[in-house]
């Protein structure tokens, strides 16, 4: 995978206000303006994770463009890149990379490979209740609590010695096979071993919140835009002598916090051609104050203008800020 930002520096973060692990739009970014010709309709099949953003980016859309129509189904990243293939939708929306047979599917019809756009960062987080002592976890525990590798555990096992929580089992929570988030924590967190049988699928990220928030003894993984009052995200550390680090803007910008991604929207692009008006435009808007503001209502951390203009280069659009 690419970098999730480009150009890094403390200058760069402390421009865009990352001081105390808070954060805002680049200032770099151009303010995004309709312009004439463009028409038809905007579909997106893809990841849950992304629903928010892309229903705040249709709706924007379609204020600069009240004759456009616009739809949307987000229902798992693994939804994304077929629909993309078979032409049922412009944007795949996905919180992972594609496969290599996924890529390999789209290749096999077009001769060429699908783009994929970094559009956001999000923290993938690993969730207790508020009311939970714990305060950090690190991959081997993570791997213990969720994969097959590990027994059934009880807060002991994770150093909770209590008499309240000591000899509570774990409740387990997370996304179902078709998320992207599912793919990502297995292949990144639990060294792509398999989740335990006892781990209870939820359809969508703010299933897997609202069980957490509501189950003293509970913890669960998922987007980190999907966090309420009611939850607590870990601190995360990669290796048992780490640091653990919290799922900040900071961190993530920085990448000391281990398991950040890029937001991806796939289009189908041919290298070396013209995007027509209305994915161009809606491509556009993406990349700008306005969308990136999305990106940030919605929880996530927007990108830097320098990733955004390289974005916007790769698809061949032109970029004058």
């Amino acid at each position: 995978m690419r970098n999730l930002v480009t150009g890094l520096s403390v200058m760069v973060i402390a421009a865009v206000g990352l001081a105390q692990g808070g954060t805002a739009v680049d200032s770099a970014l151009p303010t995004y303006k309709a312009v004439e010709g463009v028409s038809g309709s905007v579909k997106s099949i893809g990841s849950d994770t992304m629903n928010n953003v892309m229903t705040h980016w249709q709706e924007e859309f379609k204020k600069l463009y009240p004759s456009v129509q616009t739809a949307m189904e987000g229902k798992g990243s693994a939804t994304a890149p077929p629909a993309l293939t078979e032409g049922q939708s412009q944007f795949g929306p996905m919180s992972r990379e594609m496969k290599g047979s996924e890529i390999d599917a789209f290749e096999k019809k077009f001769g060429y490979k699908p783009t994929g756009l970094r559009t956001g960062i999000d923290a993938l987080a690993i969730y207790v209740n508020k009311d939970c002592p714990l305060e950090e976890i690190s991959f081997e525990q993570a791997r213990q609590v969720f994969s097959v590798d590990g027994k059934e555990m009880t807060w002991g096992d994770l150093g909770l010695t209590s008499a309240e929580w000591a000899s509570k089992p774990i409740a387990l929570y997370g996304r179902n096979s078709a998320s992207g988030t599912y793919g990502y924590f297995k292949e990144h967190v639990l060294g792509k071993k398999d989740f335990k049988a006892t781990v209870k699928e939820q359809p969508g990220s703010s299933g897997v919140v609202q069980a957490v928030g509501s189950d003293k003894f509970a913890i669960g993984y998922t987007g980190i835009g999907y966090k309420t009052a009611e939850v607590k995200a870990l601190k995360v550390k990669k290796g048992n002598k780490d640091a653990a680090v919290a799922p900040t803007a900071a961190a993530c910008y920085d990448s000391s916090y281990p398991i950040a991604r890029s937001l991806l929207v796939y289009i189908n692009y041919k290298p070396g051609s013209k995007l027509d008006p209305l994915r161009a435009e809606f491509i556009k808007m993406i990349f700008s104050k306005q969308g990136q503001e999305g990106i940030l209502k919605d929880g996530y951390i927007p990108i830097l203008a320098e990733t955004a203009r390289e974005e916007l280069k790769g698809v061949g659009l032109p970029v004058s800020f």
